[in-house]
């Protein structure tokens, strides 16, 4: 195994570092509106609104989780109310990280600068970060960009704003759609998905594959 030494280390946030709740607020919230024998395929499509939400032109991710879950339930003509899609929104900042990711993170923070590009919102993404406990060089968002992951633009910013080429970065993900494809397209040769789960592990984009963060210091000989 080759020992990767990249300039920065990036990371995409929600999912990768901090437990992404969406799924489980679903579950709950819509307990006694969806069959469960179909609350997986519901909570796929809600997914799958949000990236088509974020493909389109910049809005205040309120805006892309509420018109995300409008929309499916729209399609599925399942009740919803206004205070159940904010109640999305408002939960994200509270959110905290995988149990696998803080020993790691501080242990990668002492020999390289980390950085995080996200798809959050001003006003949340600090309060996430936080709890992760360890330095970040940078924090990025697509409100800042005025551009969503997995838009090439997202990546066309933090590559522009470190100053740094491609071949500096490491880019960390558990989404292939997201990070790791795009990443690609740009010319970022050094990535490592964490499967997760939540995606399929599609080697053809050319990463190393970790099942959580524990794994990723001893790519980078640590």
């Amino acid at each position: 195994m080759s020992i990767l030494r990249p300039k920065y280390i990036t990371f995409d946030c929600y999912g990768t570092l901090t437990r992404f709740r969406m799924a489980d607020m679903t579950r709950e919230i819509f307990a006694d509106r969806v069959p469960a024998e179909r609350m997986d395929e519901f909570v796929m499509l809600f997914a799958d609104y949000r990236l088509d939400e974020v493909l389109d032109a910049w809005k205040p991710y309120e805006q892309v989780v509420k018109n995300a879950l409008f929309r499916a339930c729209k399609r599925w003509n399942v009740p919803v109310t206004e205070a159940e899609a904010q109640s999305y929104y408002n939960a994200v900042p509270t959110w905290g990280p995988h149990a696998d990711v803080p020993e790691p993170l501080a242990k990668l923070a002492k020999e390289f600068p980390l950085v995080i590009y996200s798809n959050a919102a001003n006003a949340q993404i600090m309060h996430n970060v936080e709890k992760l406990g360890a330095p970040f060089h940078q924090v990025f968002t697509a409100e800042n960009a005025k551009a969503y992951k997995p838009r090439l633009a997202a990546f066309e910013y933090m590559i522009d704003n470190l100053n740094c080429s491609p071949d500096d970065i490491l880019h960390v993900s558990s989404s292939l759609r997201y990070d790791l494809m795009p990443a690609r397209s740009l010319g970022i040769k050094n990535k490592v998905f964490v499967n997760r789960g939540h995606e399929p592990s599609t080697p053809h984009y050319g990463y190393n594959e970790i099942k959580d963060l524990s794994g990723l210091p001893a790519l980078l000989g640590l």
